[in-house]
């Protein structure tokens, strides 16, 4: 593998031979676009998928994963050639998806009543437990040392964060809102330090402690009183990462059309960046619908899927600037990014 050069920066990747990919999926169309972030162009299309949502990878970079909203399936396909070669009957409608760090399993959000997480075996490729939780699911994530699966409900407001050695509930908190899109602060151990949470009607994020499982804070992010002509005013923020070096967290707002980028563990407000607007002759700009997040692995560029624009924008998180607009399919959702080494 060659070193990839980020032509829309200074420097290059750390010295190590690898190929870094940006997956999006088009929850409205039939397709998952990759983006080769060393040109900023769609390099692979992979389909034909109806209503693609979730998108992960397996460990050595081989298969894709993603859940199938019209078939509720989760999908796999080869990496190299974009074919699917399974497609795995889940216990219901599937939201967002999961890999373990091994690659052993992979866990599906289920989003019907009453709520469950299902569980595939990535040998067998089938399911090999339903582990019901507290409402139907919206997000799931595995913690980064392998050890919880967190996941939350919109309907029931309530976050759940399973033990992966026992397939079982470890904890839960019951917020005031639904709970939506979340991102996880590292310790220096590795284990997870705080969990970040969107919530339904705020245009900010609530601050979880994961040790002490309580809601410790809460940010609003700034009104600027951009969008409040936006249909998605239950979700007026929905989409957050924290970068791979763990010393940012950034927050998309679909209500201020930008994304906002806080230090750690401060979280202090370090700046923002304006997003691409949807102009339509006579009418005033509306939002490009920005949502979720993803990085290259030096936390250089930040992906941000725009739902309503059919884009997706590249921001230079050391320069705080947009640096680029590729276009993609439509109502590009989940994003993610595959590094090959």
């Amino acid at each position: 593998m060659r070193v990839l050069a980020l032509v829309l920066l200074l420097g290059t990747l750390p010295a190590a031979a690898q190929t870094v990919r940006i997956y999006v999926t088009n929850s409205a169309g039939d397709s998952i676009h990759v983006i080769d972030p060393a040109t900023q162009k769609v390099v692979q299309t992979i389909g034909p998928i109806e209503a693609a949502h979730g998108i992960d990878f397996s460990p050595d970079g081989k298969r894709v994963y993603v859940s199938n909203e019209a078939d509720s399936t989760l999908d796999v396909f080869d990496r190299p050639s974009g074919k699917r070669i399974a497609k795995v009957k889940l216990s219901g409608h599937p939201n967002n998806i999961a890999t373990t760090k091994d690659g052993g399993r992979v866990v599906v959000g289920i989003a019907d009543d009453p709520g469950a997480l299902d569980v595939i075996d990535t040998a067998e490729l089938s399911v090999a437990k339903s582990i019901p939780v507290n409402g139907r699911l919206h997000n799931v994530y595995v913690t980064p040392d392998n050890k919880y699966v967190i996941t939350g409900s919109i309907r029931t407001k309530v976050l759940t964060v399973i033990d992966l050695a026992t397939e079982k509930l470890a904890w839960q908190l019951t917020l005031d809102e639904g709970v939506r899109p979340m991102a996880m602060e590292k310790a220096a151990d590795g284990s997870v330090r705080r969990i970040f949470v969107q919530l339904s009607n705020l245009n900010g994020f609530a601050v979880v402690d994961f040790a002490t499982h309580k809601e410790v804070d809460r940010i609003k992010l700034p009104d600027n009183g951009y969008g409040v002509q936006e249909r998605r005013l239950d979700s007026p923020s929905h989409g957050m990462g924290v970068a791979p070096d763990n010393k940012t967290l950034w927050v998309t707002s679909i209500a201020a059309n930008a994304v906002y980028a806080y230090s750690l563990p401060e979280l202090k407000l370090i700046g923002h960046v304006a997003l691409p607007e949807i102009r339509v002759a006579g009418k005033k700009a509306i939002s490009s619908v920005p949502n979720w997040v993803t990085f290259t692995p030096d936390s250089r560029l930040l992906y941000i899927s725009n739902a309503a624009a059919r884009s997706v924008s590249v921001v230079d998180t050391q320069g705080m600037k947009l640096v680029g607009t590729v276009p993609v399919g439509e109502v590009p959702k989940r994003i993610n990014t595959l590094v090959l080494r």
